[in-house]
Order: C-alpha cells, then structure tokens, then sequence
C-alpha cells in the first residue's frame, strides 16, 4: 500500500493557462477519391453522441521536430480518411429510416497547429487532470464553416522544448476505446510509411438489433425515457454537469490492489465462483465509495454501478477484434446504500463479477433489441469506464511512443475513469474523480479509510 504521505499529498499546483497559440486551422481532405455513401449506427452507436477528447504527450525527438511532426501527422490523416471512409463524413439523420446515419462524404475532418510559450515539463503532472489541458485539443470543430461538425479534429501543440502534444477529440458514435487504439495503430503505421497494423471492419450490421426485436431481458440497467412524465427532467449519465465540481486522481499501487484482493479473499464464506481481479475489486471499492459518499444518505435508496464490458468475444460468433463502431455495453450492479455498508466486502466484488458474466450473447443482443424499441440511454449512479489496459501509450509513432495520454477533464460527474499511471507502471493505476466538493471529501475519505 502506498504511504499516507502519497495519499494525503496537496495537488500539484496546475497552470490555468498553457498560453496556446493557434496558428493555423484548416480542413483535410481524403488523399484518394471515396464512395460517397451511408453508414448505418447501432443501437450501441446512438447514444454515443457526445465527443471524446485526448491528449498524446511526446517528448523532443531529434529527427522529429514539431513542424515535420505537422506534416507526417497530417498526411496520415488525409491517408487515414480513405481507409476509414466516414472520418471526413458528418453525422445525419435519415428521416426515412427515423435513425441516426454517418454520411460517408469528403466534407473533411480539422486540423490545428498551435504553440505554447512553456516548455513540456513546465505544465505539471501530466496525469494529473487538469483543465487546461483542454487549450492542447480544437476548441471550436466549426472552425471553418458555422455549425459544421466534423467527426474528427485533431491539433498539434508544440513547446518551447522541443516536444508537442497531439489532441484528438472524435464522435463517440465511431468509436470505441479499443477500436480508437486502433486507429492509432493505423496512424503510426501510415505515418511511418508502413503497411496498416489491422484492416478495420466498418459493417456495423453485425450489431443490428434482430427483426423483429425481441427483449428477452428486463434491463433495469437502461432508462426508458417513454415512460418518464416530460415534466421530469430526465438524468443523462454522459451529459456534462452545470455545477461545480472538483477533481482528483486517486492512484493505487500495486500492493494497495493486492490488499483490496485479500479483503475480499478473506471475507469469502464457503464455495465461490467470483474472480476476484484487479478490475473487478477496483470497481467494487469504487462502487462502495460513490454510494455512501452520496449527500442523500438514506439506508434504503438503491445504488446502481455501471461498468463497461467488451462483448467482441462474448457475441456467438464473436465480432472481428478490429470492428470499429462501439461494441461495449454496460454491465451493472445494484444494491442498497445500508448493504453496501454492512455487506462484505466480497459481496460487492461477486456482484461487480455477476454483472460481467451475465453480459452474454443473449444479453447482449436483448440490450441492442431493447434500444430498436426504446429511447433511452444506460442509467446508474456512476459510470467505470476502463482505459487502464487499452494500450494508447503503446502506440509507436516514427516520433516514439507517448511519454503519456490522457483525456481532457470534463464536467461528468457520473463517470469514473481508470488510467494507467504515467509511466505504465505494471499494476497500479490512477483514477480520474469528478464529483461536487462536499460529495468528494466524503469520497476522499471513504477512499482510503477502505484501504487503512
């Protein structure tokens, strides 16, 4: 376990302003002619319409300095948009249909070039979330033409030292985070001249709902927005929250992983079937902290955790490993605020386990029939969703691999996310808090009393 001095730090001071200069903002265009086409959504696709926004730091690279970077990196986007087809495409509804469509056309995706007056070892901790690091990826995508947006926009941000950092921010409806990592691959592959790491599969019919639908589940994990009076207003998890919020991240170490494993070992009471991983212990410690953290502290009020599960392997037969639409769902957990409190501790881990097993084909394919007859969106209390094992700071540009990736901060105070530590550290990962100052004392301290 990590000391108490590690875990009651200060925060490292941040720096408000990166001082970001942008030079030139421009469009991209496909380096080939494309099929002008639709692309059909899934279910799962959808509701993702929100933006994912990352930053990728890179240090000074000798024969890779920033301005050549802004050139190959550019290239490889424009080499990019051919192979996959709908990154310079716009999102469209066909109103035949009544679905979600990706237009498929060379519209383009955005390309910045900045600079920041500070060198890169200047601006902090770089896992360390800080809000300004929002300046290091486009603030506005309809930069060229007003209420355009494009599917893609990336910057590249040089400092005065040599290194840079990319940001990237993409629809969530054409990724998820495994097929991002890659397109990454991709990237680097092109970018070094290379052929592609692994041919994307672009037919999102493989997670068509099935006709005629058929729900063979009752989804207490999804909120059916029909069902609620239009004078309620409704709880989106991915929506961004108005109010204030603080953050933190909350790192465990290795040993601090194996403590939660053995507390839930040691509370185990005749046969079990739960795998107690490091995933699975992680979410359950979590799990505990939101919900008793919560300023409504009633015993009996119900808390639901959400966690997202890949189902390219759970699907019979199985999903290509390089499909790239969304093909993760939402697992969950539910129980009372009072038993999360009293219950062992490997009760909570064997719930977290269960929501995972359950998420079977059957499963899987009743969740995507339940969204063809309903609207609606996943509905817990909180949100864990893993990048601890995605492997972005893996990618190995011609320029290296990142010192370090991350997502810019933003206001989802429902969403939790695992981060690998900066420098890859084996089993030990950090966890990205957003929640409002009263709610994250109580979290704080619950956080580590559960470790002491």
């Amino acid at each position: 376990m990590g000391t108490s001095n590690d875990h009651n730090a200060s925060p490292p001071p941040l720096l408000e302003d990166l001082k970001v200069t942008i030079h030139n903002s421009s469009m991209i265009f496909p380096s080939k002619p494309i099929e002008r086409k639709s692309l059909f959504l899934s279910n799962i696709d959808k509701v993702l319409t929100f933006d994912v926004e990352t930053v990728h730091f890179f240090g000074a690279h000798k024969d890779f300095p920033p301005h050549v970077v802004n050139d190959v990196f550019k290239s490889a986007l424009e080499d990019a948009l051919v192979v996959y087809d709908f990154l310079g495409g716009r999102l469209k509804m066909n109103f035949d249909t009544k679905r979600l469509e990706m237009d498929c056309n060379p519209e383009g995706a955005g390309f910045v070039v900045a600079s920041s007056d500070y060198n890169l070892d200047q601006i902090g901790d770089l896992d360390y979330p800080n809000p300004a690091f929002a300046q290091l990826v486009p603030k506005n995508k309809g930069f060229l033409k007003e209420g355009d947006a494009p599917l893609c926009v990336a910057q590249v941000t040089s400092f005065k030292c040599g290194g840079f950092a990319i940001g990237i921010s993409t629809s969530h409806t054409i990724f998820d985070g495994l097929s991002f990592k890659t397109f990454l691959d991709n990237i680097a592959s092109i970018a070094a001249k290379k052929p592609l790491a692994v041919t994307p599969c672009h037919d999102r019919h493989l997670l068509a709902a099935r006709s005629p639908p058929h729900v063979t589940f009752a989804h207490p994990e999804m909120l059916n927005l029909s069902n609620i009076p239009t004078s309620c207003p409704e709880s989106n998890i991915f929506e961004a929250s108005t109010e204030q919020l603080d953050f933190k991240v909350f790192k465990l170490t290795s040993k601090d992983i194996i403590k939660l494993k053995q507390e839930a070992i040691n509370s185990i009471d005749g046969p079990t079937t739960t795998r107690v991983t490091g995933f699975n212990v992680i979410t359950a410690h979590i799990w505990r902290c939101k919900a008793l953290s919560c300023d409504n502290n009633d015993p009996n009020r119900s808390s639901t955790i959400l966690y997202a599960v890949d189902i390219r392997a759970r699907l019979d037969p199985p999903l290509p490993k390089s499909y790239t639409g969304n093909a993760v769902l939402t697992a969950y957990a539910t129980a009372k605020c009072k038993e999360i409190q009293t219950w062992p501790f490997v009760k909570l881990v064997e719930m977290v386990c269960e929501g995972a097993t359950r998420m079977s084909d059957e499963y899987a394919r009743s969740i995507i029939d339940w969204g063809e007859i309903n609207k609606g969106f996943p509905n817990g209390e909180v949100l864990v969703s893993s990048w601890w094992r995605l492997g972005f700071e893996q990618v190995d540009y011609p320029w290296g691999k990142p010192k370090y990736c991350c997502p810019v901060v933003y206001h989802r105070k429902d969403i939790i996310l695992l981060f690998p530590p900066i420098d890859g550290g084996g089993d030990r990962v950090s966890i990205i808090v957003a929640l409002p100052p009263k709610e994250m004392e109580k979290f704080y301290g619950l956080f580590y009393k559960f470790l002491a």
